[in-house]
């Protein structure tokens, strides 16, 4: 699938809910980036931590989607998050996803988001599993 296709498809779902915009889609990194809204913070107008793992799934997932052979779907199985700063309201976070591992039965990916600042604020990693549709 190309990054248009893909978009499309994201659109109608959490990640278009979310306001995930693709910038580079391919079998070894997926960028994307998205707005810190008010609706995605915590009190204080910072991301909430659960908008940044929605992203990393986002993007991750996408990664599998992409490197899937045919007949095959996806889900994740396990994630893990590392918090270190914060992205303020009204800002844009930037996430890149890589491939570490894409396999047969299992994809792992780790996705590092960063803030306008190019701070690390999120380091995310994930398994996905591949299943027969």
């Amino acid at each position: 699938m190309d990054l248009s296709s893909l978009q499309k498809m994201c659109d109608p779902l959490l990640p278009g809910l979310l306001g995930i915009q693709l910038i580079e889609v391919g079998p070894e990194k997926v960028v994307a980036t998205m707005t810190v809204r008010p609706d995605l913070c915590t009190g204080g107008g910072i991301l909430h931590g659960g908008a940044y793992m929605a992203f990393a799934d986002t993007l991750g997932a996408l990664g599998t989607v992409i490197n899937l052979p045919k007949g095959k779907r996806t889900s994740t199985t396990d994630s893990s998050t590392k918090f270190i700063a914060g992205a303020k309201v009204g800002t844009t976070v930037t996430g890149e996803s890589l491939a570490l591992h894409r396999g047969r039965s299992t994809m792992v990916w780790q996705t590092t988001i960063r803030n306008a600042e190019g701070r690390l604020c999120a380091v995310v990693s994930q398994t996905q599993i591949v299943l027969d549709t």
